[in-house]
């Protein structure tokens, strides 16, 4: 990793992190109104969207099909954002998915770079945020995201990121202009839908990497560490069932039982019935009960060492 890119990562995690801060207290004063508060919510679920369906589920998986314009789409959602640029996600979910909780996964909280098995808080930190400050995202591109990088708009998107990260903070203070008439309701609009925004959102995204590979419930037989966590299910978007997702990295849906609250999918959903989704992956009951474990804890393995399992 680069100097520049490594400053430009901490940037990019710091100053939201001060945005959520000078935050709290304006939430008591009139540094905050209500077109503020819906920009905020309406934009942050627009982007969890982009990450979760598009980024993720889309992109990565490949657990639906849809028109190329749509796919175009949702990789501009996905970099509003603010995670990197989409090639770059990419590529890291799936070493995350080749090496899951061994060596080579970036941001395991059970590994480090060096092979090495951290400590309990430092294996958390790695995983939530610190693996951006030393691991150079995209880097092994050719191999893990061959099929975007042969995509000419795609590469177009990807070269673009900063434009992308410029608009999601542009145009929620148009919006906040044309609302409130004056400057000032541009730059809180900004400041709440966009800063505070991209904090919310980064870290619902850092805790399925920290949170849902330490801590919570599994029920099918994988090689790796994920976990469940429901707590975590509505503002992901439905991201935190990751054991589900593990077990079944191609389904669409991630809550696999009826009470598995997943946003995603019920999108994925929406957008099949109106035609936009099409070659959707559902797991059967019937192929969720073969991987069914009854010798394991339902809380988090204990196994101590865990080898490279392909994918």
């Amino acid at each position: 990793m680069t100097k520049a890119h490594r400053n430009i990562n901490i940037a990019a995690v710091v100053l939201p992190f001060v945005a959520f801060l000078a935050a709290i207290p304006m939430l008591w004063n009139d540094l905050v109104g209500p077109s503020d508060l819906i920009l905020l919510v309406g934009i942050h679920a627009v982007s969890t969207v982009g990450i979760t369906v598009g980024y993720h589920r889309l992109l990565t998986h490949r657990a639906f099909a849809t028109h190329k314009a749509t796919e175009y789409l949702y990789a501009i959602l996905g970099s509003l954002a603010v995670e990197g640029p989409v090639i770059g996600w990419v590529s890291d979910h799936r070493k995350h998915h080749t090496f899951p909780d061994a060596e080579g996964d970036p941001h395991s909280p059970h590994v480090d770079h060096h092979g090495e098995t951290p400590g309990a808080l430092r294996g958390l930190w790695h995983a939530h945020v610190g693996w951006l400050f030393d691991h150079a995202t995209a880097v092994d591109a050719e191999k893990y995201a061959p099929d975007l990088l042969e995509d000419r708009g795609m590469r177009i998107i990807h070269r673009l990121f900063p434009l992308w990260v410029a608009l999601g903070l542009v145009i929620p203070a148009g919006i906040g202009w044309l609302v409130g008439g004056d400057l000032k309701s541009a730059l809180t609009a900004s400041f709440w839908a966009g800063l505070v925004r991209m904090f919310l959102v980064h870290h619902v995204t850092f805790s399925i990497n920290s949170i849902c590979h330490f801590f919570g419930r599994r029920r099918f037989e994988t090689e790796d560490m994920s976990t469940n966590v429901f707590w975590l299910a509505v503002p992901s978007f439905g991201e935190s069932w990751h054991h589900n997702h593990h077990a079944f990295p191609r389904s669409a849906m991630h809550g696999l039982r009826w009470w598995e609250v997943d946003l995603g999918g019920l999108v994925i959903r929406a957008m099949k019935r109106l035609g936009l989704a099409w070659n959707v992956v559902m797991i059967t009951p019937e192929r969720q009960q073969q991987r069914m474990e009854h010798a394991r804890s339902p809380l988090r393995p204990t196994s101590p060492k865990l080898e490279r399992v392909p994918q």
